[in-house]
């Protein structure tokens, strides 16, 4: 299995069009303006894409799939599973149009009823099409996950997480490996799906508290409890700089970052 980060960053992105606009006067550690001109600092918006046995997996269209699919030379896509339906995680699934149209079929999409619904009511053309339309629409099938299921041929688990108030929010699991980017608990009885992983990408939005989101040393408690082999931290705001915050991070831990390929069993 591989897996890539195709971006690592919250809804935000890095660069942050706030510190733009306020001349980075609010950037902790001028990540964003390092982002301008360092494209190492730069943070697209959270996703994955887990390659299995010649299919591919894409977890959560994000704002910034144009680009992403672009970036990796992304062929086809098999299979899409949404965490949750915040727009930075559902926004992309537009431009999902040119691959249902390349691949001659409907993409198979997954996530909670509560996270389709989201979905459904975001893009109600593309589930009631009109008559006529002029731009094209992505032709997709969705399937409610709420249990482990496979999913091109890889075994699917759903991690029931807590993310603020919002209902039917969900880590996932794919063979060894687990992929929860928008958390802030994680409750006992998901915690036993999480158990002998090879490779855990949590959040980690920041050091200081959030009301929705893991801070670093929430993110690293339940890295100490569920012991993986590794661990990667994700969905990091401009908060984060790899290169001063690095040293608090023990061995087998690191920030994500764009573009990262991890091979996993």
């Amino acid at each position: 299995m591989r897996v890539t980060v195709l971006g690592s960053g919250t809804s935000h992105g890095v660069p942050m069009l706030d510190c733009v606009l306020n001349n980075y006067e609010r950037c902790p550690h001028m990540v964003c303006l390092k982002a301008r001109t360092d494209p190492r600092y730069r943070r697209m918006r959270a996703s994955i894409l887990v390659e299995v046995d010649g299919c591919s997996i894409l977890v959560d269209t994000s704002q910034d799939f144009r680009q992403q699919m672009l970036a990796h030379s992304v062929r086809r896509i098999d299979a899409v599973i949404y965490t949750h339906g915040h727009a930075d995680h559902i926004y992309g699934l537009a431009d999902m149009r040119s691959y249902s149209s390349h691949q001659g079929e409907p993409i198979p999409i997954y996530g909670s009823v509560e996270t389709l619904a989201c979905i459904r009511g975001a893009f109600d053309y593309v589930f009631n099409p009109p008559a006529l339309l002029g731009g094209g629409v992505p032709l997709v099938e969705a399937h409610v996950l709420d249990g482990p299921m496979v999913v091109a041929g890889a075994l699917v688990t759903p991690v029931p997480v807590e993310h603020g108030p919002l209902n039917g929010c969900l880590g996932v699991r794919i063979g060894d490996t687990a992929y929860i980017p928008d958390v802030k608990r994680i409750p006992d009885a998901s915690l036993g799906l999480l158990e002998g992983l090879d490779l855990l990408i949590i959040n980690c939005l920041r050091l200081r508290s959030h009301a929705t989101h893991l801070t670093l040393d929430e993110s690293l408690r339940y890295v100490r409890e569920l012991q993986p082999r590794r661990a990667l931290l994700t969905h990091l705001s401009h908060d984060i700089d790899a290169d001063v915050e690095g040293w608090l991070l023990p061995s087998g831990v690191a920030f994500a970052r764009d573009g990262l390929v991890v091979e996993c069993v």
